[in-house]
């Protein structure tokens, strides 16, 4: 599993660094924040997981219809919890998951 791979301390650190740099987060992370990664930990989500979502994520509320309504700013990483969920269930190949994280990335910068 991969949590045997990092400490607790490593995985929240990363998971917190992915969800700052996360396009229309805050970029703040909050105590509740630490508390839901450290869930996330003793559960054994994987970090991928969790990055994977992210990236699902953002690239529903960025590659969206022109036209659509401006979403909301995102303040906490509770946000992500069902999406988590859903990737956990997913059965996808990386290659899509690297495939939005370019398309987040393009979308991101000319956003």
């Amino acid at each position: 599993m991969e949590q045997e791979r990092v400490t607790a301390e490593q995985y929240i650190r990363q998971v917190l660094d992915a969800y700052r740099k996360t396009p229309g987060t805050t970029g703040r992370v909050h105590r509740s924040d630490r508390t839901l990664v450290a869930q996330l930990y003793e559960r054994g989500v994987p970090l991928l997981v969790i990055e994977n979502a992210l990236v699902l994520a953002a690239a529903r509320r960025l590659i969206r219809p022109a036209g659509s309504p401006e979403l909301g700013t995102i303040r906490s990483l509770a946000y992500f919890l069902p999406v988590i969920e859903e990737v956990l269930r997913l059965r996808v190949h990386p290659d899509y998951f690297r495939y939005l994280r370019r398309k987040t990335d393009r979308a991101g910068r000319t956003g």
